[in-house]
């Protein structure tokens, strides 16, 4: 079972390394669309890494409210309780 700490470390080195966005960019509260400029197909590229690193599978509705990267920490702990 993973953390937020090893989460956040996991979806950030996911956005750094596929999606190229700054990694000073990333914080918790930093919204996926409007401060790290990712569009819906970019979402759907990140549901599928994270089920990649995760080896869960995650439906796109699991993200359809997500909008921030503290968002996504909490879908994917969701996802591995």
């Amino acid at each position: 079972m993973m953390n937020n700490d090893e989460l956040f470390a996991m979806l950030k080195d996911i956005l750094v390394d596929a999606f190229e966005v700054d990694e000073e960019d990333i914080t918790l509260d930093a919204n996926l669309y409007e401060d790290l400029d990712l569009d819906s197909i970019d979402a759907v590229d990140l549901v599928v890494k994270l089920r990649e690193k995760t080896g869960k599978k995650i439906e796109p509705n699991d993200f359809k409210q997500v909008r921030t990267v503290d968002d996504v920490i909490v879908a994917i702990k969701k996802l591995l309780d």
